[in-house]
């Protein structure tokens, strides 16, 4: 304070100090009226990104490839080949081999045959006309030599083991389905049910 100040009242002091000179205040911030709507949209933008993150997790996690289906035949194929590995030793390609044909016979022709003893099974194939006469005797003949390396421990050479693994193969050969007969039943197929044929 001054020496002229020193003179007044504490009233008058307190009121010439309040006159100095003060450092200007900052501008005072006014908010618009539109503030609000950024503040929304900036939500909405975020809880829109949330969301299709989200879609995009769910059907990513939900697809599934299609399962490839192997023909019955292809993968006979394929399990008398790998039984080839084992030529070495009679019971196991003998097991392996009779395994890979019941099997195919199974799918193929919708017979019972892996759970069933050789008698019953061709106990049900007589009555079936899905073999020929001649692929009855032929599988017939088949499975009596592979009992007789599975239970009566007959140790057959490798050329004998090759003659079975040989009848194996020739009946998958002779069942497996040909390309008419498949177009045949997607024909049939299309003619009981026309609306699949045009979809």
């Amino acid at each position: 304070m001054t020496q002229a100040t020193n003179h007044l009242s504490p009233v008058a002091q307190t009121a010439a100090a309040t006159n100095d000179l003060r450092d200007i205040k900052p501008p005072v911030d006014i908010p618009s009226g539109w503030a609000w709507l950024g503040w929304v949209l900036g939500a909405l933008a975020v809880a829109a990104l949330i969301f299709l993150a989200w879609r995009y997790w769910q059907r990513r996690r939900a697809f599934v490839p299609p399962a490839v289906v192997v023909p019955p035949h292809v993968r006979a194929r394929q399990k008398l080949v790998e039984a080839l590995a084992l030529i070495g030793q009679p019971e196991r390609f003998v097991v392996a081999v009779s395994g890979a044909l019941r099997v195919y016979l199974e799918e193929r022709f919708n017979f019972r045959a892996p759970e069933r003893t050789t008698e019953e099974f061709l106990h049900e194939l007589g009555d079936t006309p899905l073999l020929s006469a001649r692929q009855k005797e032929s599988l017939s003949e088949f499975l009596t030599r592979c009992d007789l390396v599975k239970f009566a421990k007959y140790e057959p050479g490798e050329p004998e083991l090759r003659d079975l693994h040989g009848s194996a193969l020739r009946l998958v050969e002779e069942t497996e389905p040909t390309p008419t007969s498949v177009s045949d039943a997607a024909g049939q197929s299309a003619l009981r049910n026309p609306h699949s044929a045009l979809a």
